[in-house]
This record gives structure tokens, C-alpha cells and sequence, in this order.
């Protein structure tokens, strides 16, 4: 009889709990719909603040339900140090791997040293970045393969990036000692030029023992033509030395096959330029997913802008003058549809990723 009068006593505290812990799960199932579930074509950009906000829930609707349990004070206390104990010893045995790259993915997002679409090189690995998660961020390489890197690797070694602003593409050639090195640099400098990048330059990087090794280099505005503008630079090495009669053999080549006097190393027609590729430039089959990646990231800070902008003229147009509220209203209308065209072109563009 004691049992059954402790147990209706208890009646109305287990329904609460129950009630609370049924609420505590819808909120998370639509939580999940909503954040991640009802778009499967984002991408790990999109779902990384997403993932923190989920996991954020978690741990809230964990601490709801164990406040709401009906225990004694003394038993919910050490129910929270035990979920308390158990985040720390997930941390704890977790902290190489998981949480690890986790942490250092935060890093990199606050670091801000590169975004989707730019060039980085880590090691051995070069590609454009196509998509930053919370664990990993994913490149797409010269051979359009896509490559994982976990972030964790990424702090732990040093990350080069091309600038959006532009890059040096450089060449290095021996040549030798007999070729005056002042006939080399102006010849350098006009293969520099005709490999449309701007401001050449030479300088001399080695005096070895059987030859003379020069570094060609000028800047590239547009880097999306890196890999065309490193072959084009390289050809056009070749084709202004060949056609100015100079050989890139160094002394020692005579070691290996005796020459005539003044016979030279010359391919056939080296004179003659190089006929135009009218196809398509290698890099836009090489980086298509970093491309669509970069012109979302660009897309998304444009919206922003746009945002923004048109925040600060409707606070203007709170006490404008007179002859300023025509000209204002026809601004923020003109940038609300520029933002709907924005917002147009994000969903077609995340639609195809």
C-alpha cells in the first residue's frame, strides 16, 4: 500500500518529466529538419554553424532533462557531474582526433588566412579550396581529384596561399657560362612579357660549377589562370631563347655527346611561335567545384554588402530632408532587388552543387 501511495505521489512529477523529455525531442528532431536535414545540398560550409548550433541543443536539452527528472536534489547534483565528467573524458580521449580537429577548425575560421576558391598549398598537397567543414576542409587538385584534409594538419603545418590579389609565377633555366648574362635578362624579360604577366624581372640564383641558373619572374593579376600562365611562361622561355639561338645546355652536356664547332642544340623550327590554343583553359575543367565554391562565398559576401546597405539608408530615411527621401527610397528599392537577384542566383547555384 506504501508503494502504491509513493507512486501516486509521484505521478504528477513523471509526467512533467515525461512531457518535458518529449518536448526536449521534438525540438531536436525539427532542430535537425530544419538546420540540416531539409537542405541535403549543402555543403560543409554551409552546415559547419549549423553542426555547432545542433550540438549546442544537445547539451542543453541534456541538462533540461536531468533538471527536470523527479529525483532527489542529491541524485540530480550527481547526475550533472556525471554528464560533466563524461564531456570531459570524451574531450580527454578524443582531444588527438576529434575535438582536435574540431578546435582547429575554429582556429582557421578565425585565423581567416583563406576561403573557398583560393589556391593553398600544404606539404605536398596543392589544390583550391571547395569547401571548409568542422573537422576537414577539401581541395581540388591539378588532376581535379578531390583531396580531405583534416584541419588539424592544416595548423600543424605551414599553409601557403595565392592571394586573390595576384601572384609572381616564376621559371628557372641554366644556361652557360659562355651566353653573356646580359643578353639572358633581356631575353627573359621579353618572354616575361609575352607571357602577358606585368613588372619582370631576372636575377641570377646560382653560379654552379658547369652553369648559370636564372629565375624569370612577373606578377599575375588574374591567379584563376595559374597553371595556364606557369606552362605559358616556360614556353615562351623556350621559344625566345631558341629563337635567338641560345642554347639551355649547360658546358657539361659535351661529356656525353661530342659537337661540331659552332653546331647548336637547336630543335627543328625553334624560331617559329607557338601556335594559340583556342580550347578551353585547363583550369576551368580542372577547378569546377572550386569555382561554383568561390562564386558562392562571393555571392554571400555580396548579399551581405547588400544587406548592410540597405540597413543604413532606412535608418536615413528615419528624418531625411525632403529633397533626400526620393533619391534614398529609389536606392534601397533598386538594392532590394539587387539582393533578390543575389538571393536568386545563391539558391540556382546551390541547387547545382
Amino acid at each position: 500500500m506504501n508503494l502504491l501511495e509513493e507512486l501516486y505521489k509521484a505521478l504528477p512529477g513523471l509526467a512533467v518529466a515525461l512531457t518535458v523529455i518529449a518536448v526536449v525531442v521534438l525540438v531536436l528532431w525539427v532542430a535537425n529538419w530544419f538546420l540540416l536535414c531539409r537542405k541535403q545540398n549543402l555543403g560543409e560550409e554551409q552546415r559547419f554553424p549549423r553542426r555547432i548550433v545542433m550540438g549546442v541543443l544537445v547539451l542543453l536539452g541534456c541538462i533540461v532533462v536531468l533538471l527536470v527528472v523527479p529525483v532527489g536534489d542529491d541524485t540530480r547534483s550527481q547526475l550533472i557531474g556525471l554528464l560533466g565528467l563524461l564531456l570531459s573524458v570524451v574531450i580527454t580521449l578524443s582531444s588527438t582526433t576529434f575535438v582536435a580537429n574540431a578546435m582547429a577548425g575554429f582556429m582557421l575560421r578565425a585565423v581567416r588566412s583563406f576561403r573557398p576558391g583560393d589556391f593553398i598549398q600544404v606539404g605536398q598537397q596543392f589544390g583550391r579550396v571547395t569547401e571548409r567543414g568542422l573537422f576537414h576542409i577539401e581541395i581540388q587538385t591539378e588532376d581535379r581529384d578531390l583531396t580531405t584534409l583534416p584541419n588539424l594538419y592544416l595548423v600543424s603545418n605551414p599553409v601557403k596561399v595565392v592571394r586573390f590579389s595576384g601572384t609572381v609565377v616564376s621559371a628557372t633555366v641554366s644556361l652557360g657560362y659562355d651566353v653573356p648574362h646580359k643578353q639572358v635578362v633581356s631575353l627573359l624579360i621579353d618572354a616575361a612579357k609575352n607571357a602577358q604577366l606585368q613588372d619582370p624581372f631576372v636575377y641570377i640564383m646560382d653560379l654552379g660549377d658547369f652553369s648559370v641558373t636564372y629565375r624569370v619572374a612577373g606578377f599575375l593579376t588574374e591567379v584563376k589562370q595559374l597553371l595556364t600562365v606557369r606552362s605559358n611562361l616556360r614556353a615562351e622561355v623556350l621559344t625566345t631563347l631558341h629563337g635567338a639561338g641560345v642554347e639551355i645546355v649547360s658546358p657539361n652536356f659535351m661529356t656525353q655527346r661530342l659537337l661540331r664547332e659552332k653546331e647548336r642544340v637547336l630543335p627543328p623550327d625553334a624560331s617559329e611561335p607557338a601556335a594559340a590554343d583556342a580550347g578551353q583553359a585547363p583550369e576551368e575543367r580542372i577547378f569546377d567545384k572550386a569555382d561554383q565554391a568561390e562564386e558562392l562565398e562571393q555571392l554571400r559576401v555580396e548579399r551581405g554588402e547588400c544587406e548592410t546597405r540597405i540597413s543604413e539608408l532606412q535608418e536615413q530615411l528615419k528624418s531625411p530632408a525632403e529633397d533626400e527621401r526620393p533619391g534614398l527610397e529609389s536606392e534601397v528599392a533598386r538594392l532590394r532587388r539587387r539582393c533578390d537577384d543575389i538571393a536568386t542566383a545563391l539558391a540556382s547555384a546551390e541547387g547545382e552543387e
